[in-house]
């Protein structure tokens, strides 16, 4: 799919998938809240929200668009990389344009790291709206992009809660 890495999309747990770094779909702050979000910091533990207070403390809260990494926690991920999608309004406030960006300073955060793998949920298309079957494409063209310039990411995993996203996707991956 990339002249550098492969994409590949999964159904299942993100906290159980054996790779470098995952990413949570966060809130602006890092701080543990419902979805992937909960089920990150639940699963990792408190030493991630810790790790999350001090990186805000330092840079801000995120924006739409931004990534900001921590340690993994409890989890057998290395790293956790948050990123803040954008609230849909209807895409004509910058919506597509911010979540490629969430999707590709994800891969460059876990290129920085010099982690060779990275999972991905599907940013913004929960409580933020995000119509899935818009996300997907803009997604999956981000991180191939991000992983054409990337020198150690090479395993990129999309990894869907549910059939309906799952099949969104791989309707948007054999499009491309």
């Amino acid at each position: 799919m990339s002249a550098h890495g492969e994409i590949r999309l999964e159904r299942g747990d993100i906290t159980r998938v054996p790779v470098h770094a995952i990413v949570n779909a966060s809130n602006a702050r890092m701080i543990p809240g419902g979805g992937v979000s909960g089920a990150i910091h639940s699963a990792g533990g408190p030493s991630i929200a810790a790790e999350a207070r001090e990186v805000i403390a330092h840079r801000g809260p995120l924006e739409p668009g931004e990534a900001a990494a921590t340690g993994g926690g409890r989890l057998s991920a290395r790293h956790v990389i948050h990123a803040l999608g954008p609230v849909w309004h209807g895409g004509r406030g910058g919506e597509p344009e911010a979540l490629a960006s969430a999707y590709r300073n994800c891969v460059r955060a876990a290129d920085e790291l010099g982690d060779a793998s990275i999972a991905f949920p599907s940013i913004s298309t929960g409580i933020f709206g995000y119509p899935i079957e818009l996300a997907a494409p803009v997604a999956l063209r981000a991180v191939r992009d991000a992983l054409d310039a990337a020198l150690s990411v090479r395993e990129v995993r999309f990894v869907l809660y549910d059939d309906a996203t799952y099949r969104a996707y791989e309707r948007a991956l054999s499009e491309m």
